[in-house]
């Protein structure tokens, strides 16, 4: 029988990162969620122009985020919070300038802007998640 190729380096090798990776698909709902609702409280009832919506919908979904990535997600209970904070925060702020950028461009194209933010959101995930694995809650 052949041998297996080793996995590709940073691939998921064990069935512990799996399992992290379904939680981190979890909090990412859940912060997508938290998102959607604050950007859509902000531009609805306070009638917020959208970029500034965005941006406290941001806020709030990075400090939702953030504490159940760190405590569930990563179990990174023994990291120093401020360090890990920062880090996350920078991860966070490389995503959300895609989400800007993406979020301008599907409005300018006559996207709604609900619509758009939501779209824009599931792009950029992918910046978050790596530089979160790799950077902010490695071992």
């Amino acid at each position: 029988m052949p041998a297996r190729p080793a996995p590709a380096r940073g691939a998921p090798r064990a069935r512990a990162d799996w399992s992290q990776l379904a939680r981190f698909a979890v909090v990412g709902c859940s912060g997508y969620a938290v998102n959607l609702a604050v950007y859509a409280l902000l531009t609805t009832a306070l009638r917020l122009q959208y970029v500034a919506a965005a941006t406290g919908a941001f806020l709030v979904a990075v400090g939702w985020n953030y504490g159940w990535n760190r405590a569930w997600t990563f179990r990174a209970g023994r990291g120093r919070v401020v360090a890990q904070g920062m880090r996350f925060l920078l991860v966070s702020v490389a995503a959300y300038g895609g989400n800007v950028g993406l979020l301008v461009v599907l409005v300018d194209l006559g996207v709604g802007a609900v619509a758009a933010q939501a779209l824009a959101v599931v792009l950029v995930t992918p910046v978050g998640f790596l530089g979160n694995k790799l950077w902010t809650f490695r071992s």
